[in-house]
């Protein structure tokens, strides 16, 4: 009986549980199309993964909602495409998403994007968009007409760029900003207001907008502050050499790399620096990761204790001559300089026992060992190499 009893009640957990779980109705892209014309309602899409922790997440505590799914049916005919299937990757490139979760509201008879929307939210959050998605006056169309109306208006422009941001990436909001960017000469771009636009539009390095925040920095810094000048010019060599370093595009990174260098500012350079070791990592060209090193690790890096000592580390895997190991020795002895560190000294000790310098390998592990002891962490790393070096 008592078996029967926790069996039902195991059963009735699994159903309650299954109609709390959202699961998508697998619609045709096509028929949700001609659905919507039909209905005379926009269509909403959401293009998700399986994998993706963010999508899960908004079916688990979105979607599973009854009201949110009540709202959209009524409001919307509603397509859930996973974009590692036919259809999801067709709307996936159709519609140039680079984010998951994405949402898209569309005008069924043209297609046209009326409102997207990007990443996790909460469903306060995701209703009141998707009230907004259904406002004439809140769509995309409407918002661009107005701002191509009268290009030079900066509050029209803020408007559609606000808008756009929520379901682009920031390289696509670089068109609307030339067009508006354009009717302002040289002196006016220095505002605060052209400022945030620079800020949050420009992503050509070669364009006249930025080429000029490089020119007049002071003036810039005057309306924004030398922080955000200097993130804005970090940010957008970030934005140059990511792509290629992340897809190996070594052929393409050094042409970029290039204009990047022509920055000629120091944080520009040790950020081209880090890139090209990341790059050299990943293609396993360690003569190229010594060279660079070697050059500018110094000039570069020299202030920050963690990238020297990971310098070492890859050093210590890949490098084997003897001088270029000293070096890297001097490079992590000055990071215990700024800050003294248990995997500092161990790091020591095994750059030491590489070149065979078994005195100085002691010395360092026996100074990792103190800091553990002092620090009640597990020592075992430390221990196995003072064996090791005690038995030489």
């Amino acid at each position: 009986m008592r078996f029967l009893y926790i069996f039902f009640l195991f059963i009735s957990f699994q159903t309650v549980k299954s109609q709390n779980q959202f699961v998508p109705e697998d619609t045709p892209y096509k028929t949700a199309l001609e659905t919507a014309k039909l209905q005379g309602k926009p269509l909403f899409v959401m293009l998700y993964a399986d994998w993706c922790p963010h999508c899960n997440q908004m079916k688990k505590e979105v979607f599973s909602d009854p009201n949110v799914i009540s709202f959209l049916k009524k409001n919307f005919i509603c397509a859930w495409k996973n974009i590692e299937k036919e259809e999801g990757i067709a709307l996936k490139d159709k519609f140039n998403t680079k984010s998951l979760p994405t949402f898209l509201f569309i005008d069924p008879n043209n297609e046209t994007l009326l409102y997207g929307l990007k990443g996790e939210m909460k469903t306060p959050e995701f209703m009141t968009e998707a009230n907004n998605a259904l406002n004439l006056k809140m769509q995309l169309p409407y918002l661009e007409k107005e701002f191509l109306a009268n290009p030079s208006n900066s509050s029209k422009f803020f408007s559609y760029l606000n808008t756009l941001k929520k379901g682009k990436d920031r390289t696509d909001l670089s068109p609307p900003t030339h067009i508006y960017l354009n009717t302002q000469s040289d002196v006016q771009l220095v505002s605060e207001t052209n400022w945030r636009i620079i800020a949050n539009g420009v992503t050509d390095i070669n364009s006249r907008e930025f080429q000029y925040v490089l020119k007049h920095q002071k003036e810039f810094a005057a309306v924004a502050s030398q922080n955000r000048v200097d993130r804005k010019i970090e940010s957008i060599v970030n934005e140059l050499l990511r792509p290629y370093v992340d897809n190996l595009d070594t052929v393409n990174y050094y042409k970029q790399r290039e204009i990047a260098k022509s920055i000629r500012l120091q944080k520009t350079d040790s950020l081209v620096f880090k890139f090209d070791l990341t790059l050299a990592e990943r293609t396993e060209k360690w003569q190229f990761y010594k060279k660079v090193t070697l050059e500018n690790a110094q000039k570069l890096v020299w202030n920050d204790a963690s990238f020297l000592k990971n310098i070492g580390q890859t050093y210590l895997k890949h490098i084997k001559d003897t001088e270029s190991l000293k070096k890297s020795i001097s490079w992590v002895k000055h990071s215990l300089e700024l800050n003294d560190s248990y995997d500092g000294n161990l790091l020591l000790a095994r750059l030491y026992d590489k070149i065979k310098d078994k005195k100085m390998a002691l010395q360092y592990a026996k100074d990792a060992k103190t800091i553990s002891n002092e620090m009640n962490w597990n020592s075992k790393e430390v221990d196995t190499l003072l064996a090791e070096l005690n038995t030489k």
